[in-house]
């Protein structure tokens, strides 16, 4: 069963590694080694977490690895680079103290080369029974020779992955986002969580989904929660096309997820392209944050989208770089366009939390064109209404011919709050969220 704290949750996210300046390491320098405790540096933005109106912090990985965290060489050590065991425990003090959550992202689909059992296998048959192959010719990680594909029909891989996810929880963590959870088979997860779980029964699981039936995959494997990849994909394609039918149809899914997990969702990640640098027309990232926060799920937001950063994400070595940059003390010089998104994002993750019944809000079309959406978004008697328009043109709308006499204006692209309208007109690339009165 899902925790409760869970139907709460609305995460900060950042990738560790590259937040602290930790990789890439410049060319011609040494790593950071353990005596820079640069984990601790996280500590520092946990209030501009609490600033933004989230409730807990997802961290990217943090284990000791040769490179971008998900090579791992030892899942029971903090990597170096970061800092050690002190420092995740004063991480957790910090982040306790100001009442926030803290997930953490672990791999065991594959490991690193370094991996110990890994530097054993050619010389010790039981070690080499860790890697799916043999010996010289073990699986690799969708071709990445560095990333060796760990045999996870072996016993002793799951009581290791067991031990490795109950040792962070009981050291203060609150769940685990399980990376390329899709290339694990279900079966290992169904043996392995339950048993993590009669340790620590308030921990909180997201595999990575990318495709595929996600409810069924959930259920196999007895997740929490899955990466809602499709909703993302729709989002910024329906605004960038203006095709709101893709998006519909991606939200018509989401309400069947919805009916047995509440899917992880958000609008950037550290693997992909910064919605301000994804969105053709930066008008329409407001559309996009109004869509993450008023639809079920458990929403994330990216470290620095908040500010409105721009990055792509290319596809060659090193082409996820530029999404995970360093970042220096709080608080950041904005320009214009951030401080206008940074106030953005504060007004409407507080709008989700005084709205917690959306995290299992199911959403129904009211009015759908390819410019036009008007949506529902209800839990039992709660409902609001949101209104997108990329078209050129205004957009009038009677509330009656949806359904509601009149309705209370909460938000807009440009609207006063509280004005309760039987009509409204929405400018062009605008928003407005309303509730029924």
């Amino acid at each position: 069963m899902t925790p409760t704290w869970v139907s709460h949750a609305i995460w900060w996210q950042v990738y560790p590694l590259g937040f602290v300046g930790a990789f890439p390491t410049p060319e011609g320098s040494a790593p950071p080694g353990p005596g820079e405790h640069r984990l601790r540096r996280l500590a520092e933005w946990f209030d501009h977490a609490i600033e933004l109106g989230a409730s807990g912090i997802a961290l990217g990985p943090i284990f000791a690895s040769r490179t971008h965290g998900y090579d791992t060489t030892d899942h029971f050590r903090i990597d170096p680079r970061l800092g050690d065991d002190d420092d995740f425990d004063y991480l957790i003090a910090q982040a306790r103290a100001r009442g926030l959550r803290v997930l953490v992202d672990g791999v065991f689909n594959h490991v690193g080369t370094d991996f110990g059992r890994y530097c054993d296998a050619t010389r010790d048959d039981g070690a080499a029974h860790w890697f799916r192959g043999r010996s010289g010719r073990f699986h690799t990680f969708e071709g990445h020779s560095e990333l060796i594909t760990l045999n996870h029909d072996n016993p002793d891989v799951v009581d290791y992955v067991v031990d490795v996810m109950a040792h962070w929880l009981q050291r203060g963590a609150d769940g685990w986002r399980l990376d390329a959870a899709y290339a694990v088979p279900q079966q290992f997860w169904a043996t392995a969580l339950p048993r993590v779980r009669e340790r620590h029964p308030d921990a909180w699981f997201v595999g990575e989904l990318i495709h595929g039936d996600y409810a069924a995959i959930v259920e196999q494997a007895t997740f929490d929660s899955a990466t809602q990849y499709e909703l993302w994909k729709a989002i910024w394609s329906s605004l960038n096309d203006g095709n709101f039918f893709e998006l519909d149809w991606a939200l018509q899914r989401h309400n069947t997820f919805l009916a047995s997990f509440a899917p992880l969702t958000f609008i950037g990640n550290h693997d992909v392209t910064r919605i301000a640098s994804r969105l053709e027309n930066t008008d329409h990232l407001p559309l996009a944050l109004v869509l993450l926060l008023t639809i079920g799920g458990v929403p994330s937001v990216y470290g620095g989208d908040e500010f409105g950063f721009r990055a792509v994400k290319e596809e060659r070595y090193g082409g996820d770089d530029a999404v995970r940059p360093e970042f220096a003390s709080p608080p950041l010089s904005l320009d214009d366009f951030g401080a206008e998104i940074w106030r953005l994002h504060q007004f409407l993750v507080g709008l989700r939390r005084r709205h917690p019944w959306l995290h299992a809000a199911t959403t129904t079309a009211l009015r759908l064109t390819n410019r036009h959406y008007v949506y529902e978004t209800r839990s039992g008697d709660d409902a609001l209404l949101v209104t997108l328009n990329v078209d050129n043109e205004p957009l009038r709308l009677v509330l009656s011919e949806l359904g509601a006499a009149r309705a209370e204006v909460l938000a807009g692209s440009s609207a006063p709050p509280s004005d309760v309208v039987g009509e409204l007109t929405v400018e062009p690339h605008g928003w407005r969220i309303l509730r029924p009165a």
